[in-house]
């Protein structure tokens, strides 16, 4: 069974002026057409392009998404290679810790009221703490 790496990389989003390159089309297919001969230069072989949804923050609290392209290329990994690490490793997500709120003496937890199988506890308005039963 045939194993392969893969290289994600950015789309170009415009092209670049170039002799012979008039029209907006012509300068991207141009841009394009370098940045996947230097990867095939490389060994790399184009297998696709996706559209990938990436959250971003927006001032301090905000998020939106933008939509990145992205080229997918492959190449063949020799046998018994190893998958190398990739280089820029995503920022672990950051989480947002709330100081415990204090909890007043008079609420306090009503205690576990254990039932035998099939029949229901009785319900109504809990008295002194513990639930009605």
């Amino acid at each position: 069974m045939q194993r392969f790496e893969y290289k994600v990389v950015p789309a170009p989003r415009r092209g670049e002026k170039a002799r012979g390159a008039k029209t907006t089309p012509e300068r991207f297919a141009l841009t394009l057409t370098t940045l996947m001969n230097e990867m095939g230069r490389e060994g790399w072989e184009y297998l696709r392009a996706d559209t990938l949804p990436c959250d971003e923050r927006v001032g301090l609290t905000g998020k939106a998404t933008q939509f990145q392209n992205m080229l997918v290329f492959r190449r063949p990994l020799e046998d018994g290679a190893v998958l190398p690490v990739a280089e820029v490793m995503p920022e672990p997500m950051p989480v947002a810790f709330a100081a415990p709120k204090a909890v007043p003496d008079m609420v306090r937890a009503a205690p576990l009221v254990l039932t035998p199988e099939g029949t229901a506890p009785a319900l109504g308005p809990a008295r002194n703490g513990v639930a009605a039963g």
